[in-house]
């Protein structure tokens, strides 16, 4: 009995950490992220890619807390050889934007909104570009925030945008797509 209570504490403390702390619970996974450009687990088209115009697609959400001050958007690929590789980071995203059209520019800021740096070294979205082989998956998550900017200038990296809304995560949600070559 001790030892089933101990291993039921620790994958409960284990599953704590692995999905984050925000208000003393996890964070919740609610925030419905779809695309016009694909469906959830779809492929995504080239045009998006590399080997196409190398484009953003049309991203949008709903289902987020009514208390939320901004958004944060990362897109990355977790089946990297490199391990995960980070194809956009946006973030001060006002609350009233639920959407991003196609070809989001890939400029530092528009109207408030920042982008960081991806690991093609570029401001902005960078699309799948995975070796040839099984294809790779591209996460594309929304983060809803209870503060109003997370204080970074554009150009920051993944690392610095995770740490800076580690505790400031209301809700999240994901839009998964493939890519394979």
């Amino acid at each position: 009995m001790k030892h089933e209570k101990f291993i039921l504490t620790t994958a409960l403390a284990f599953s704590m950490f692995s999905f984050g702390i925000s208000g003393g619970g996890a964070i919740p996974e609610t925030i419905n992220v779809k695309s016009s450009a694909f469906k959830e687990g779809g492929v995504i088209p080239t045009i998006y890619t590399c080997d196409g115009e190398d484009i953003s697609p049309e991203l949008h959400w709903t289902n987020f807390p009514s208390e939320t001050k901004s958004f944060v958007l990362i897109a990355e690929d977790p089946d990297a050889p490199v391990g995960v590789f980070t194809h956009w980071v946006m973030y001060d995203i006002p609350p009233s934007v639920h959407k991003l059209s196609e070809n989001f520019p890939k400029v530092p800021e528009v109207d408030g909104i920042k982008q960081g740096i991806n690991d093609f070294g570029r401001i902005g979205y960078g699309g799948p570009c995975p070796p040839p082989g099984p294809p790779h998956r591209y996460f594309f998550k929304i983060y809803a925030l209870d503060i109003p900017s997370i204080g970074l200038p554009a150009g920051a990296t993944k690392a610095q945008v995770e740490h800076a809304i580690s505790k400031h995560v209301l809700a999240k949600g994901h839009l998964m797509g493939i890519y394979g070559r």
